[in-house]
């Protein structure tokens, strides 16, 4: 199966509300205002539409920070600038740049989407079936765009047709009136997607359907929430999960297999990305590729014994697991989650004689050089370690569990921040819990209760024989007088930890304030409940000549 390709966009369709030029990106595609009205600048089009999608998702940290950062799961590593979304203090304002550059981007990529849109009917020389279907591939996209911007921002501007120039005239349309718009695209892609795509990256009738049924959810629980949207939620996840032929893969961690396990049954829709450096984007620090290896990294490469190399990753130490995490939502005896996404042993990469518990060690090439364990050591116990041990109470903000999912050992060297790891946004396992979630919201807990057991069970530890195994399955499962909210957003962190969907799962559920609070003694202090929604950009009140309100608190 072919594999998606995409180009950088570069065409004079940025509106008021996207002041950033792209061509400050890497654009190895100038597709005219002319060309676009062709097939093949049509085409073109269309894959520049997707190229947005890597924006938020790994192409940078600032996805990232917004959707892990101050949540119950992470607090924040040693490193990096951008602690504010973490501490909810003073930094998280509306001059912000990661406030203003998803803003911008997310904005730029919907002109882009109307930009295609708009032109569709005028390109001659494709196939209609197939123009049909790329329209709903970007009218997908702008939904996803939309669903972004409404869960940060709440009433955002709607702009549905291609701006050529600049426009000042701006208004915060209503929180319902964005969903509705976010339906009828979905609605509409739904009529004309394939069920399988042409090339591996685009999306499909299930990956529509699954989307659907994350935003019936998520507006359920907003100001537009309608009677019928827990239902519709989980009429659009059964679909996904009944009418195609994707299953959960036997063994968990095999979803995050890098390489060719990347294209896996499991998977719903994967964001594309490519060891082409060329495709990847610009050399530097968060400019191209999947850059998602850094930041869960602990900072293991100035201990005794290590230094940095790719099997181990680049450390930028952003995001430290709390204590919610580590202590707190595992059962070690019967989860195997937790084994298989911490990575809590390092090996010699730098053999040497070094002081490690207060005496001289020889550390040979591949002898465990640390050891972060996960009970307290009594010092005899410390003593006759051969390598360091940072026990609960040592650990810190540059060294902790490091979660594994998103490394990139193939990446082309040890200082190289461009991935080539797809970001898997859509799979199975959410689909079940998106499923269980609106079917107890709306009443039916006993057959909420079997999507929940379905993912727990594939979680279980693998025991000495068959018959253990069963035993381990039966035990994870749970009864529908267990499953409440809160267990729903246990499994989640269970199953989807660090894949980009915490924030937006708290402020879902009503449940941000309380979590942070609990679970990230960091956050704790300032969080409010203003804090449910991040501040429209400075820039885009300035440039508007008409009201367009700030959001309440900032």
């Amino acid at each position: 199966m072919k594999k998606l390709k995409i180009f950088w966009l570069s065409v004079a369709l940025l509106s008021s509300t996207a002041c950033h030029n792209l061509l400050d990106e890497d654009v190895r595609s100038q597709i005219t205002d002319n060309h676009l009205n062709t097939a093949t600048g049509f085409s073109e089009g269309v894959n520049a539409a997707y190229s947005f999608i890597r924006s938020f998702y790994g192409f940078n940290e600032h996805g990232t920070t917004v959707t892990v950062f101050g949540t119950d799961e992470f607090t924040n590593g040693f490193d990096g600038g951008l602690k504010s979304f973490n501490f909810y203090d003073f930094g998280l304002n509306p001059r912000n740049a990661v406030v203003i550059g998803l803003w911008n981007s997310l904005y730029i990529a919907i002109n882009t989407c109307n930009a295609v849109i708009t032109r569709a009917p005028i390109v001659e020389g494709i196939d209609e079936n197939l123009k049909n279907i790329r329209v709903a591939e970007v009218r997908f996209l702008r939904a996803q765009y939309y669903f972004l911007l409404v869960q940060m921002f709440g009433p955002v501007h709607l702009s549905l047709t291609e701006v050529q120039g600049v426009e000042t005239t701006a208004t915060r349309s209503s929180v319902p009136e964005v969903y509705k718009v976010i339906i009828e695209d979905l609605q509409y892609a739904l009529q004309y997607l394939p069920t399988t795509p042409s090339d591996y990256g685009r999306v499909t009738k299930p990956a529509a359907e699954h989307l659907l049924a994350k935003v019936y959810l998520t507006k359920a629980g907003s100001s537009a929430h309608e009677a019928s949207d827990y239902a519709n939620a989980a009429t659009y996840a059964k679909n996904v999960i009944q009418n195609y032929n994707f299953q959960l893969l036997d063994d968990y961690i095999k979803v995050f297999e890098q390489g060719e396990g990347e294209k896996n049954a499991e998977v719903v829709w994967a964001v594309q990305n490519s060891k082409n450096l060329i495709t990847a984007g610009q050399v530097g620090c968060c400019d191209g590729g999947n850059t998602l290896h850094s930041y869960f990294l602990m900072k293991y490469d100035d201990l005794p014994g290590m230094q940095r190399d790719t099997e181990n990753g680049r450390p930028w130490a952003r995001y430290r697991p709390t204590g919610y995490t580590l202590d707190l939502i595992f059962d070690r005896e019967l989860d195997d989650r937790y084994e298989k996404i911490f990575k809590r042993v390092f090996y010699t990469n730098r053999p040497g004689t070094y002081t490690i518990n207060g005496r001289q060690v020889t550390l040979a090439l591949g002898d465990t050089a640390l050891y972060i364990t996960d009970r307290e050591w009594t010092p005899e116990e410390i003593s006759r370690a051969n390598y360091n041990v940072w026990t609960p109470s040592r650990q810190n903000e540059r060294v902790y569990p490091t979660l594994t999912k998103f490394l990139d050992p193939e990446r082309a060297d040890v200082q190289e921040m461009r991935g080539s790891r797809d970001y898997v946004l859509f799979r199975l396992a959410e689909t079940h819990l998106i499923a269980a979630e609106a079917l107890m919201m709306d009443g039916n807990k006993e057959e909420a209760v079997q999507h929940i057991n379905i993912v727990r069970r594939r979680a279980a530890k693998k025991g000495a024989n068959e018959a253990e195994t069963l035993a381990n399955k039966q035990a994870m499962e749970i009864t529908a007088d267990q499953l409440d909210i809160d267990f729903i957003l246990d499994e989640r962190s269970r199953e989807l930890l660090g894949e980009m969907t915490r924030w937006f799962d708290l402020v879902r559920t009503g449940k941000l304030l309380e979590r942070v609070k609990k679970h990230n003694p960091d956050a704790a202090g300032n969080i409010q409940p203003f804090h449910v929604l991040r501040p429209i950009p400075q820039e885009q009140i300035d440039r508007t000549d008409s009201e367009f309100p700030q959001n309440e608190g900032y």
